[in-house]
């Protein structure tokens, strides 16, 4: 029987001594002849000892690279990224989650805190309470089948609330440069003594959600009272977006009664219908800025958005959720016709079924799920890892490879989804068939039928690939049934049985957002800090630190759900600098947006006058 070490020497790539040579009796004496007539001596103890530490130390090496190329890892952990059993302490700095140092206004100290003592009186607060109530109970919604400003007489309301905001803030418009832009879009100019720096401009809306009738014996007070309980103020529009816009004219208000005239100059532009297209107001809006600032004319857009600040991960650090991209959007109809008749001979399939085929098909093939290095959802992943309190120890050990291991980062892409649902619609294309027609009568065979497939398209993803995708899985289905296909335009296919056409349902296709730069010295570092330092100087702050974790806008007006795009998607032009944030905590929010029961804690609000009030003193400080 051969021995195991019985192998040529040619053949023995470790790094061992020639297996040739390799001793067969290990307790023999030394010096003595291993077999008669072969010559050769048995090994002395110190060449036994050299042989087996020899033996030891390649077994090492094979196992330790085995499991290093096992684990995907090119390169020892780093220490300083955070600790592979807990958070880093949000004072700590880290390569994978950089974080803005607090900024607090040095030129305008003495000014900043006396806002700050003046938005503490109790008797400014019920004042400002009051102005947000007011603008509450002008119902100013939107609808998504309005007419053009002029002919459709339900834009007139928002004539009514230009005449409150004028009475309320008599010395915002009188002082400030006004223009109404297609009648209803407001915009607010205050001029800057330094004409050389690029403008910042502060968005939001003035229209809201309507009111589902069938609801609205479900709110706790009527839809548009503004009632404020003591605690809460109530109605539509208290957290999407009138909060925002009343807090902003506040903001200007306190500066303007302090003699404030700022170096940089400001602009605030308010839409009308940003809850339906966006096109009558942030459309009209977004032409006019570019004719007066010009092409990339904006330093910064701050419109509302991104995520509530708050313990969103447990303990005591506070986590703030700007957001510095969005998906894109796409509403792909599917329209079918076939040959009609009458329902008592009816074919195989009729329209309806075979349009049914499809949509089953749509929704057995979703997109590919995408966690991509350097996109809103990695980077958010990465600042949860290293600095949430309370976060699943697999996802953070897996964060943590997957900085370098491709296979860790396909790893944690699952991992995220399995712990967190929510990512299935972060990181890939949804697709939601929401709406449905055909047939007219019981007795007659539909000829044309219809659906619409609602698309919010990832941040790694373009319209293009969309369209591509979906006209390759409806081809197949056509081909089986013998229909032809018409895909955006052009004839894919051909069939004798009907016709299938896929389109841009309503000519809004949008590609993903391009996404903020966050260097050193981008305006968001101004950004990012006045959060800190907002929250940081707050009377109730009891936390161990702030953190600042941007992400992905995936529903275009609230963090995780929505219906409609910003209109921030019309200033592409203006600046490469968008940041979507609502600087309110998510208690203070009582039962989210375009929901019954809007209500938004009073206290609460008042740090959104802050906010606004130190961002324009640190831009026009900082920036």
């Amino acid at each position: 029987m051969s021995s195991p070490f019985a192998s040529n020497t040619e053949h023995n790539r470790s790094g061992l001594l020639p297996v040739s040579n390799a001793p067969r009796d290990w307790f023999a004496q030394d010096g003595q002849v291993d077999h008669p007539g072969t010559g050769r001596k048995r090994l002395t103890n110190f060449q036994r000892i050299c042989y087996l530490l020899s033996i030891a130390c390649s077994l090492y090496g094979i196992v330790h690279l085995s499991g290093r190329i096992h684990r995907g890892r090119q390169s020892p952990p780093d220490p300083q990224q955070y600790t592979r059993a807990g958070p880093l302490s949000p004072n700590e700095s880290s390569d994978v989650c950089p974080q803005p140092k607090a900024l607090f206004p040095s030129q305008h100290a003495e000014l900043a805190d006396g806002l700050d003592g003046i938005f503490a009186d109790e008797t400014y607060k019920l004042k400002a309470y009051k102005a947000l109530a007011g603008a509450v109970q002008i119902p100013t919604e939107s609808y998504d089948n309005m007419g053009p400003v002029g002919v459709d007489e339900r834009w007139d309301t928002f004539a009514t609330f230009h005449e409150y905001l004028e009475k309320t803030y008599p010395r915002v418009f009188e002082t400030l440069e006004v223009t109404k832009v297609n009648t209803y879009g407001i915009v607010l100019h205050w001029q800057g003594s330094d004409k050389s720096g690029l403008p910042v401009v502060l968005a939001a809306h003035q229209d809201v959600v309507p009111v589902e009738p069938a609801t609205a014996g479900d709110w706790v007070h009527p839809p548009y009272s503004g009632l404020y309980d003591g605690e809460w103020i109530w109605g539509r529009g208290t957290c999407d977006d009138k909060s925002d816009l009343i807090a902003g004219l506040e903001s200007i208000d306190a500066l303007l009664t302090k003699g404030f005239q700022p170096k940089r100059t400001f602009v605030w532009a308010y839409g009308f219908d940003e809850e339906a297209s966006g096109s009558q107001g942030a459309g009209h809006l977004a032409s006019y800025m570019e004719e007066t600032y010009g092409r990339n004319g904006v330093a910064l857009i701050l419109d509302e958005g991104g995520g509530a600040y708050g313990h969103l991960y447990g303990g005591d650090v506070i986590f703030a959720v700007p957001s510095l991209a969005e998906k894109g959007y796409l509403d792909v109809r599917i329209e079918l016709t076939t040959k009609g008749g009458h329902s008592s001979v009816p074919p195989k399939h009729t329209a309806v079924g075979l349009l049914s085929s499809m949509i089953v098909e749509i929704e057995a093939k979703p997109h590919d799920l995408a966690l991509v290095r350097g996109g809103a959802a990695y980077n958010a992943t990465q600042c949860a890892a290293v600095y949430a309190p309370e976060y699943p120890d697999r996802l953070r050990h897996l964060a943590h490879d997957a900085i370098h291991s491709d296979a860790a980062l396909a790893e944690l892409r699952d991992a995220l989804v399995e712990e967190f649902p929510r990512f299935e619609a972060i990181l890939r294309t949804t697709q939601a068939v929401d709406l449905i027609q055909g047939g007219v009568k019981v007795n007659a065979l539909p000829e044309k039928v219809s659906a619409v497939v609602n698309h919010r398209i990832a941040e790694h993803s373009s319209v293009s690939e969309l369209k591509a995708h979906i006209t390759n899985v409806v081809l197949p289905v056509a081909a089986r049934f013998n229909l032809s296909l018409e895909a955006f335009g052009g004839n894919v296919s051909a069939g004798t049985a009907g016709h299938v056409v896929l389109s841009d349902a309503f000519g809004t296709g949008l590609e993903p957002s391009p996404i903020t730069p966050m260097g050193e010295s981008d305006p968001y570092q101004v950004l990012a800090g006045t959060i800190m330092g907002t929250i940081e100087s707050a009377r109730d702050y009891e936390a161990s630190g702030v953190v600042v974790a941007p992400l992905l806008q995936i529903g275009n007006t609230d963090v995780f759900i929505s219906k409609d795009s910003l209109d921030t998607r019309y200033y592409w032009n203006l600046t490469k600098n968008i940041v979507r944030y609502k600087h309110l905590r998510d208690s203070d929010r009582y039962n989210g947006a375009h929901t019954v029961n809007e209500a938004v804690r009073a206290e609460g609000w008042i740090e959104s006058i802050r906010f606004f009030t130190k961002f324009i003193l640190n831009s026009d400080e900082y920036l």
